[in-house]
């Protein structure tokens, strides 16, 4: 048990100040990683959301900017403008549990990245690179929060800082959502959750989880529950290992959700009938999202949905559905019905395409061909 530290004896009276008062779970330090039990209840009070910055002392900076900063960006910049303030900030209990490093893409060295198959190692440089641009592009912003600041912005907001709070959003928060702001530019799903962070992820639990309008609480509900003095593991959703490393920056022993990704650009050598496969995949467009898994080929459908051509944010929404994150049953329920109407949509498409192949082959058989007679 870790109750006995001293960060974790401060993020515990800072939870009971806002309302949490939950003793079915404890911090525990462990190696890895139909009827509903509620395992876990965060009051409102306890989330930490772009509402609670644009509350604080960030506020009028950021809501004075133009243009529009995201909910990402300024979760981030609150995240590092908090720890450099230590124990002055409300927040530090919660921070200071934080991780101080993480295994995500981002913190990969070269040499690591050169080790990664090419299709993982294109998107951990591309998180890498976002990572750089969000720092290189918003230095002017920076630079206006130095009066909230007791050293220069240089030495603070720097790409090393920016990159452990981006880290912390995109591994720590939950799926929550949040009405737009006119101060905002984008969708707001974010949610840090003291505490409640603290559950690792297992493939093989289920349970529901979304905010509780009723009861204005963040809450967790398991199908078995967990046993006593045992790790309570919740679900992050169903995530190949390569999604799991790139977002959150682990794997998983025995995922049943393990598939393998099909380079694009990969030469085959030696087969030469699975090299005119591959060149008939290539040239149907056949190998963007294809991946090969226990039960055979299948392709993703990010792709697939632009097909409903959904306005941003409900793209957005659903894409978050997609990949597994926690969401409200409201939305869970719209996703079942963008589901049937996608499902709809690539139903009424394969049939005209068969409609067309079938058009082909009679106009095939009617085209007269010479008959050798003996």
């Amino acid at each position: 048990s870790l109750c006995h530290q001293p960060q974790h004896v401060k993020l515990w009276k800072f939870l009971h100040h806002r309302g949490f008062s939950s003793t079915l779970l404890q911090p525990a330090l462990f190696t890895g990683t139909t009827s509903y039990i509620l395992i876990i209840s965060l009051p409102e009070s306890c989330l930490l959301t772009t509402s609670t910055v644009l509350h604080s002392y960030l506020g009028r900076y950021i809501k004075s900017w133009k243009p529009r900063l995201s909910p990402l960006l300024v979760l981030c910049i609150f995240l590092v403008c908090e720890r450099h303030r230590g124990e002055a900030s409300d927040w530090f209990p919660y921070i200071n549990v934080l991780p101080t490093v993480y295994t995500c893409p981002a913190y990969f060295s070269d040499d690591v990245m050169a080790l990664l198959p090419a299709s993982v190692r294109r998107r951990a440089l591309e998180q890498r690179e976002a990572v750089k641009e969000m720092h290189s592009t918003n230095q002017e912003f920076f630079r206006s929060l130095q009066p909230v600041l007791s050293q220069p912005t240089a030495d603070v907001l720097t790409y090393e800082a920016l990159r452990w709070a981006w880290c912390s959003v995109n591994t720590r928060t939950v799926f929550m959502s949040h009405a737009s702001s006119s101060f905002l530019s984008g969708p707001d799903n974010y949610a840090l959750a003291p505490f409640l962070d603290l559950l690792n992820h297992r493939p093989d639990v289920q349970v529901k989880a979304g905010f509780n309008d009723v009861t204005r609480c963040y809450e967790i509900r398991s199908v078995s529950g967990t046993l006593r003095y045992q790790q309570a593991f919740i679900n992050y959703g169903s995530h190949d290992n390569q999604q799991l490393l790139l977002e959150y920056g682990f794997v998983t022993t025995a995922n049943p959700h393990s598939v393998v990704y099909v380079d694009t650009g990969k030469s085959l050598q030696g087969d030469r009938s699975l090299t005119q496969k591959i060149k008939f995949l290539r040239e149907n467009s056949f190998l963007h999202n294809l991946t090969v898994s226990s039960d055979g080929p299948s392709w993703r459908l990010m792709t697939a949905l632009r097909l409903l051509s959904l306005p941003q944010t409900l793209y957005h929404q659903w894409k978050a559905v997609l990949l597994g994150q926690l969401v409200c049953e409201e939305r869970e329920q719209w996703s079942v019905r963008m589901a049937k109407s996608l499902c709809q949509r690539l139903l009424q498409d394969t049939c005209s395409a068969l409609d067309k192949v079938c058009a082909h082959v009679q106009e095939f058989n009617s085209v007269p061909v010479l008959q050798h007679l003996t």
